[in-house]
């Protein structure tokens, strides 16, 4: 069998595949988020404890011999380790949002726009750029005692493995440090960021993606397994999307567009990133917005809905929810594409006495749809358009989303992390995979189109205010 790893926010996964790529079976696990005055932490050991425990059971449960796996996991943060892999100090997640004020800063002075001229990437409180910058102002001490700040699926990789140092790849590099057309770190970028001192910590870059056999923590001792790309670049190898101008819609607790492209563009308004990739010259246009089903999960708890009742208030109630509008950006850290803004919070407009409940929970699914119908637009998508995540649970949800889209969906269900990064280890360890068959569509989800033409112009209206709303909060 064929093992994916994905080391998720909030959940760690481990998937069996067949060599056909059918699912065998999945063990997952939750991992905890410390959440505290903006800022997000969690604890490596806990994280690599939940790696160990749901391979363990995934093997236990599927007793055949593992050809390889694939590991793959949550992008950006910093995760401080020592020369052993072992943590520092807490890791600071990608939510995190104490570096604000530094992004801010940047922002007003030109920093943050000649940084994504230089690289293509638009930094936002959470990627490694402000918080080593931070840290190195107000923890200097972690990074003194620190051998790198590695990305998550890095601190697993030198764990399982016992590789006598750190290393990352390309993809998790993109932010905010490589420059893609050499595919490798720019000492320009650290400098402008007030990193040279620290420039030792950045992992080196294993191009392509590093391999090694693992010491016999979770899977079997000698097992081949390898490191990467994240999350974002290994759902879309998992849903197939490689051809340039396919893109891929994932509808998880953040949201996630991704363009497949050759193109390199660094003018227009900065936003999103570059992921580079194996393949040189191959790259992924990316628009991760921060919040996605966690919107929605905040509007069900706030209103005492159950998961299971969605879809049955998404029938019972019409396009536009009654008047009910919804700008879903309900970060703490605001917002970071198709556009970064620290200070963008939620609106909920149209609200009366006769609002109902369906009407909040159909708001939110169409905000949520607008946003991705916005990161989609930026990012370039003019192929096919395949979706995946939590989000495509709901067979409502999915016909909602068609329709604000105006665009058929391939809804590709499963775990499409972790299929992807088989399909990463299988192109490194020279092991042939079928990868269209691994990566068939469940079903394909048709829009409306009287719906669609509705919410064509329901779009127009949520970028109106949606401008509306960042012009307040720049006053």
């Amino acid at each position: 069998m064929y093992v994916g790893i994905d080391v998720g926010t909030s959940m760690v996964k481990a998937a069996a595949f067949d060599d056909t790529g059918r699912q065998l079976a999945v063990e997952a696990r939750p991992v905890g988020l410390d959440l505290h005055g903006g800022r997000v932490e969690q604890d490596m050991d806990e994280v690599y404890g939940a790696v160990v425990a749901v391979l363990g059971e995934l093997t236990a449960r599927v007793p055949e011999p593992v050809e390889l796996a694939g590991l793959t996991g949550q992008g950006d943060g910093v995760w401080l380790v020592d020369a052993a892999g072992r943590p520092v100090r807490s890791a600071a997640s990608w939510m995190d949002g104490r570096a604000h004020e530094l992004l801010d800063q940047w922002l007003a002075d030109g920093t943050f726009e000649t940084v994504f001229r230089r690289t293509g990437g638009a930094m936002f409180p959470g990627c490694p750029g402000p918080l080593l910058a931070w840290l190195d102002q107000h923890e200097p001490k972690s990074l003194d005692s620190a051998a790198a700040a590695v990305y998550c699926k890095d601190m697993v990789f030198q764990r399982l493995t016992g590789a006598a140092r750190a290393v990352t790849d390309v993809s998790d590099a993109s932010m905010p440090f490589l420059d893609p057309r050499t595919r490798s770190y720019d000492n320009r970028v650290v400098e402008l960021l007030g990193l040279t001192h620290r420039r030792r910590l950045l992992a080196p870059v294993s191009d392509p993606v590093a391999t090694a056999e693992t010491r016999g923590e979770g899977l079997p001792p000698g097992t081949r397994i390898a490191n990467g790309p994240y999350d974002l670049p290994a759902c879309a190898l998992g849903a197939g999307v490689t051809a340039p101008g396919d893109g891929l819609l994932i509808v998880g607790t953040c949201l996630a567009a991704l363009v497949a492209t050759t193109d390199l563009d660094l003018t227009g308004e900065p936003a999103g990133l570059y992921i580079s990739t194996d393949r040189p010259g191959h790259r992924l246009r990316a628009m991760p917005a921060m919040v996605g089903t966690a919107a929605l999960d905040w509007v069900l708890s706030t209103t005492g809905v159950r998961h299971e009742d969605v879809d049955g208030l998404l029938a019972d109630t019409p396009p536009g929810a009654h008047g009910v509008r919804v700008l879903p950006y309900f970060a703490p850290s605001g917002e970071r594409a198709p556009f970064v803004d620290p200070h963008l919070r939620a609106e909920l407009t149209g609200v009366c006495l006769e609002s109902t409940r369906g009407d909040l929970v159909r708001a939110t699914c169409e905000g949520i749809g607008y946003a991705a119908r916005h990161c989609l637009a930026a990012a370039g998508l003019t192929g096919s358009l395949a979706v995946c995540g939590g989000g495509t649970r709901s067979p409502a949800w999915m016909r909602l989303l068609a329709d604000v889209l105006g665009r058929p969906l391939r809804v590709v269900e499963g775990e499409v992390g972790a299929r992807g990064a088989v399909l990463a280890a299988a192109e490194r360890h020279g092991v042939a995979l079928d990868a269209a068959a691994w990566t068939r569509p469940t079903e394909v989800v048709e829009p409306d189109p009287v719906r669609a033409a509705y919410y064509t112009k329901g779009y127009e209206e949520h970028l109106a205010r949606l401008a509306e709303a960042r012009g307040r909060m720049r006053t």
